[in-house]
């Protein structure tokens, strides 16, 4: 893709959620409207923010208290206005956004979310800027958020080496963006109305997975999935995906290893789903292949679980599950055993 193929994406992008796109209810397609909030976090939401909620998913993990985060494609900022009640008034939140009119909009609704939250000074900034190019240093992020943007990236290699490169070590990025089950055509990406709608900019389900794994992100899971659209065919769906900045195999290995969850985690004293087939009761012992092992002992996780040490290599693990962990879960795209425990 050349350069000024890149530079006609992004302007595109830009014109079509600064001026076409006003409110969720200008969308044609679903991909990008339909987004599960925790009803009890919107309260405080003010209605302009609210009208622009643009997304696929709700990107907002557990135990965000303190964290520092950073919400790539903030827009009107709703997923970094939630995030800045769960990282509390000593956390940090930072919204990257290239177009302009959204940006304002973000910026004049600080002050009000902060005197709604009852916060003596803003925990929250957002930056004018490209996600192909985000202005922070390294290392110094602990969790990526994104909702429904990465697919309007021309160039989504370069957003997850860059995501890479300002998680801190056990960081972790958690997004919800539309996937496609083959690859778009280029005529389909040549429509800028379905590009702009989140489809046929989407990467196929397996592309994703070697883009993520070229920027050193491996056994990238799948938290939940949805279809969203049908064009021409192919089929769109929503997921939330989440990955580590931890050294992990690119199959699960089997050490012998087990985890109890401890139940400590707010909101999930009883259970703690990781992914679709790593659902954690408390108390109850779970064996695990070690990237899960490690994925719950190296990052903000650790305190909630008790890992076993790994003992001797005993093969490869089977992470598939016969039932998801999200019980009722529409059919998701089944992928290949490489990708690990997707």
């Amino acid at each position: 893709m050349t350069a000024s193929t890149i530079d006609s994406i992004k302007e595109s992008v830009s014109v079509y959620y600064g001026q076409t796109i006003k409110k969720t209810e200008d969308f044609s397609y679903n991909a990008c409207c339909v987004a599960d909030y925790d009803k009890s976090l919107l309260e405080k939401i003010t209605p302009e923010v609210l009208e622009k909620r643009y997304g696929c998913g709700s990107p907002l993990p557990v135990l965000l208290e303190g964290k520092t985060v950073l919400d790539l494609g903030s827009g009107a900022g709703i997923d970094c206005f939630i995030a800045s009640q769960l990282v509390g008034e000593k956390g940090h939140v930072i919204g990257i956004d290239m177009t302009d009119e959204q940006l304002e909009i973000a910026n004049r609704n600080i002050a009000p979310h902060m005197k709604n939250f009852g916060y003596g000074k803003p925990n929250i900034e957002f930056k004018k800027g490209f996600i192909e190019e985000i202005p922070v240093p390294d290392s110094s992020v602990d969790v990526v958020i994104s909702n429904c943007v990465i697919n309007l990236s021309p160039t989504k290699d370069q957003v997850f080496a860059e995501i890479y490169r300002i998680l801190k070590p056990g960081g972790e990025f958690y997004i919800s963006d539309i996937v496609a089950d083959r690859r778009v055509p280029q005529r389909l990406q040549d429509d800028e109305e379905l590009w702009g709608e989140c489809l046929t900019g989407a990467a196929y389900v397996d592309d994703l997975r070697r883009i993520t794994e070229k920027a050193g992100f491996f056994d990238i899971r799948t938290v939940s999935s949805r279809f969203t659209d049908l064009v021409e065919g192919i089929r769109f769906y929503s997921r939330n995906i989440r990955g580590f900045k931890i050294e992990l195999e690119d199959r699960c290995e089997d050490y012998g290893q087990v985890v109890i969850y401890n139940g400590t985690i707010w909101g999930h004293d009883s259970k703690f789903e990781l992914d679709q087939n790593h659902l954690f009761h408390a108390g109850v012992p779970e064996r695990v292949c070690k990237n899960t092992a490690d994925m719950l002992s190296q990052s903000r996780y650790a305190d909630h679980f008790q890992v076993s040490a790994p003992m001797s290599h005993l093969g490869l693990f089977d992470c598939s599950a016969d039932t998801p962990a999200s019980s009722g879960a529409p059919t998701t795209i089944n992928l290949p055993e490489s990708s690990g425990c997707c």
